[in-house]
């Protein structure tokens, strides 16, 4: 049952909120519970487990949330498309076992199992024999993604670090930067409703786009139906989140009528060795709507 046919109490949002982390289950490098006990230890009272296009650490994750006193969120980062651009939507209070979402996942899995194989394929090419078997061993049970090449290329002593190998074979317009058809943004806003869940654009300084392109992106997807919008990923200098927030008014002048664009945020946490990515090290500036106001008594 999603919490949001629940209310969260004064107490959930008195501490730290952190509602954007990965776990072992996708990208990250800690386990859900020893995630959920980073937190604890950061002061956090409100979190959100959003691995990349799966729940799986979701249930383990739950647990280790009871016994740290810790109220849970289920969610997920659900990869996406705007035009050609992709986009990260985080399904926040979402029901793990609806159809809708189940859907979503195993579309999804089939994507990054098919772009597994050709990253693998080209690195392959390149010399780096093994590849989709070691990036596969690291992932273990989780979600495979081109952070387990990387770590990969780094464990056969290919390359000295994980930022090697995203600057020469990973990352934008390299060989292993390979295309996918991912769902489109309005119909992954509509999975995440369909299983009960709160729409929030991830990360929207990180797509590099001009200001007038960001601005379209906002406005399409408020029109879409999205909720909120990370105001605040991971430290970033104030005059980034007031950027954000002057953005986020012109789209609600141009949309005068619906519902605004709410407010999220979350340190996009992966692992312990980044400080500017730490479980629960950011706030929502003074005077916006938070997106747990959705859920709030």
């Amino acid at each position: 049952m999603p919490l949001s046919q629940h209310l969260l109490t004064a107490e959930a949002v008195a501490g730290q909120v952190d509602l954007h982390c990965h776990s072992s289950a996708s990208d990250g490098i800690l386990s859900p519970e020893a995630l959920v006990s980073r937190a604890k230890l950061a002061g956090v009272t409100l979190l959100a487990l959003t691995d990349h296009d799966t729940v799986a650490g979701f249930a383990a994750a739950q647990v280790a949330a009871g016994q740290e006193n810790i109220v849970l969120l289920p969610g997920i980062e659900l990869t996406a498309r705007w035009g050609r651009q992709v986009v990260h939507i985080v399904g926040l209070n979402i029901d793990p076992a609806s159809a809708a979402m189940g859907v979503a996942i195993d579309t999804r899995d089939q994507l990054r199992d098919q772009r597994a194989r050709e990253i693998a394929a080209r690195l392959e090419k390149r010399g780096f024999v093994g590849a989709l078997e070691g990036a596969r061993r690291l992932a273990g049970a989780g979600v495979i993604g081109r952070p387990h090449f990387a770590r990969w290329l780094v464990e056969a002593g290919h390359l000295p670090d994980e930022g090697k190998a995203f600057k020469r074979y990973l990352g934008s317009g390299k060989a292993g930067d390979v295309a996918v058809a991912w769902p489109d943004m309005a119909d992954t806003i509509g999975s995440i409703h369909a299983a009960g869940g709160a729409a929030v654009l991830a990360h929207p300084l990180k797509y590099g786009l001009t200001r007038m392109r960001l601005q379209s992106l906002l406005g399409e997807f408020h029109g879409a139906g999205g909720d909120a919008v990370e105001v605040v990923c991971g430290q970033q200098n104030p005059v980034q989140t007031r950027e954000i927030l002057a953005l986020l008014e012109r789209v609600g002048a141009v949309r005068e009528k619906g519902k605004p664009l709410l407010a999220s945020l979350g340190s996009d946490f992966h692992q312990p060795d980044q400080p500017w990515r730490e479980l629960g090290s950011v706030r929502l500036p003074e005077g916006v709507e938070p997106v747990w106001a959705l859920w709030r008594t």
